[in-house]
This record gives C-alpha cells, sequence and structure tokens, in this order.
C-alpha cells in the first residue's frame, strides 16, 4: 500500500511541476494517453501549438485561457487536449473553451490564447493540409516517435499566428 501512496505522490508532484522544468517526451506521450484515451500526431500537434503560444507570450502553465474552434472538414478536436495539457487549461477552471461553431473553410483549427494576467491575444490557425501530415505520422509511428516526428515538423507548415 505505501508503494501505491508514494507512487500517488510522484504522479501529483510531476502533474504540478513548475513550468520551468522541461517535461521529456515520454511525460508528453503519457499524460496525452491518459487525458486523450490514446496518444497520435495531433496530441502531439496541440502540445506544440500550446508550448509555442506560452514561449511567444511569456506565460507559465495556468496563465493562458484557451478557445479552441475547430474547421468544417475536422474529424475531433484531439489538437485541444494536447494544448490543454501542455498549458494546464481545463473547463474547470473556465480556462479552456470549445465553440460550437466552425472555423472557415481550409482551417483545421483556430486557437486563440489569451494571457490571464496582461489581457494579451494569439490567434493561431491550422491548416486542415496538415492533417494529412499528422495521419503519415500515425501510420507509420508510435508513442514517443509519433511526438518527436511532429516536434521535428517546420512550425510553418503546422500553424501560422495570425493575430
Amino acid at each position: 500500500m505505501k508503494r501505491w501512496s508514494y507512487l500517488a505522490l510522484a504522479a501529483a508532484l510531476a502533474l504540478t511541476a513548475p513550468a520551468a522544468r522541461a517535461q521529456t517526451p515520454e511525460q508528453w506521450v503519457e499524460w496525452g494517453d491518459r487525458v486523450h484515451g490514446g496518444f497520435g500526431s495531433l496530441i502531439a500537434l496541440g502540445i506544440r501549438v500550446g508550448l509555442d503560444a506560452m514561449q511567444r507570450m511569456g506565460a507559465d502553465r495556468r496563465q493562458l485561457s484557451v478557445h479552441y474552434v475547430d474547421g468544417p472538414q475536422t474529424p475531433c478536436p484531439c489538437v485541444l487536449d494536447g494544448i490543454a495539457i501542455a498549458v494546464s487549461a481545463s473547463v474547470g477552471q473556465r480556462t479552456l473553451s470549445l465553440d460550437p461553431e466552425r472555423a472557415a473553410p481550409g482551417v483545421l483549427a483556430r486557437v486563440t490564447f489569451v494571457h490571464r494576467t496582461s489581457g494579451r491575444k494569439l490567434t493561431y490557425e491550422l491548416p486542415h493540409t496538415v492533417l494529412s501530415v499528422m495521419q503519415t505520422i500515425n501510420r507509420d509511428t508510435k508513442g514517443v516517435a509519433r511526438y518527436e516526428a511532429v516536434m521535428k515538423l517546420d512550425p510553418t507548415s503546422l500553424f501560422r499566428v495570425v493575430q
């Protein structure tokens, strides 16, 4: 029983670690799997977008609110789960929302980040064309290799910042 208590404590500490501590690819995969029920390339893409937004806005975890809008042909908002774990946003904290409306054609997702202290906003558009790249990664890789494949891609092929 003590062993499980220590494991639970270690897991809780890992999930509440300060933003300055870099996460390993294995941790990202584990968290994505736990939150989403599986780790695909779209989860990794969400992590990449969330980390990029944090860097551009000089934000730590829990400092960004996220508003997500799917494109008209997006199969699921998987990217949002990756973003949520990257920036530690949640519905329960009112820092994470999924819009029922759809973005313009040609868009996989439109994501607006708001810095909760400064009010500064950044909006990212992910082109629908990135979906075929993500499908290829899912077909050809698993787990950490999926994460690494997405992290190696040129960010200009994955998203553009529009605001």
